[in-house]
């Protein structure tokens, strides 16, 4: 047997799951993606506990101070250091980003499989609604749901996640009206297969390619849209910090503290090529004409 042989012969015997993992850590920039990723999370999850500054705490007279040994990202005009205030700022912006990304998920993908199976009538009444909400900026209907619901974190993964979910929505529904015009689809609503077995059971497996990659652009887009709502004072409150505050306060200042910019800029721009390094890998292992 010769070694293309085997290769086949061993792909055969993969779960479609295992070889979309196998293709997937065969894919250089996803794998240095999530290197990046993972490095950054882990900083700002267990950095904060090993540095001795605080991120609230004021200091005048070591007010905006260039990166030194002391502080290593330097400090701010009231003298917090940088470090310490990007790296909690990433654990704020990276957990909105995701929180407000699984309800996105969660409510697009359902009502998406839902209206692109339903067709007909159903379709185009779900779909028109998607088409008011769309017509609505995304900016007003949050700023909305915060002045109503409150200005807590969590309101505010909901208040995103409530509207974030329209494009998955638009996708899941495009996708599924393909699927549905498949004959094993087919043929199983004719034997008799209740409607939402069929949803679990062949539908939504055939949706996690488009659904993981978008949800992968998803979440850097919920870190900027939060960014926009701390900049007008609707996100996170001060002292706290996030990554969108970070650079909200250093872009105006840049031209005499760059420092202020440089470094949560970074942080955020690493982040978000890491986070589409890790999609277009996704993507890639879970196509299903990879797999031939």
């Amino acid at each position: 047997m010769t070694k293309q042989q085997r290769e086949t012969s061993a792909n055969d015997a993969r779960s479609l799951g295992q070889d979309a993992w196998h293709r997937l850590r065969r894919n250089n920039m996803a794998r240095i993606g999530g290197l990046i990723f993972a490095v950054i999370a882990l900083l700002c999850l267990i950095g904060p506990l090993c540095i001795s500054h605080s991120y609230d705490t004021t200091n005048l007279a070591y007010g905006a101070q260039p990166p030194s040994a002391q502080h290593w990202f330097g400090t701010d005009d009231l003298g917090r250091d940088v470090l310490i205030r990007t790296l909690i700022g990433g654990r704020i912006s990276i957990g909105v980003g995701f929180a407000a990304t699984v309800v996105a998920l969660l409510i697009g993908v359902s009502y998406g499989a839902i209206a692109g199976y339903a067709g007909g009538k159903s379709e185009a009444t779900m779909m028109r609604f998607v088409d008011a909400l769309y017509a609505l900026p995304f900016t007003i209907i949050v700023i909305l749901l915060t002045v109503f619901l409150g200005r807590s974190i969590m309101l505010i993964f909901l208040a995103i996640g409530a509207v974030e979910w329209l494009t998955m929505a638009r996708i899941v529904r495009g996708q599924t009206k393909a699927l549905r015009k498949q004959t094993y689809i087919e043929a199983a609503i004719v034997n008799g297969v209740p409607h939402s077995r069929i949803l679990i059971r062949h539908i939504l497996p055939n949706l996690l390619g488009p659904v993981i990659v978008y949800t992968t652009l998803t979440i850097p887009a919920v870190i900027l849209l939060e960014s926009v709502l701390s900049f007008l004072g609707l996100g996170v409150q001060p002292p706290m910090s996030s990554w969108g505050i970070l650079i909200s306060e250093g872009a105006q200042k840049i031209d005499v503290y760059p420092w202020l910019l440089i470094f949560p800029a970074t942080f955020f721009s690493l982040s978000l090529f890491a986070l589409n390094f890790i999609g277009d890998g996704l993507r890639d292992a879970l196509d299903p004409k990879e797999a031939q």
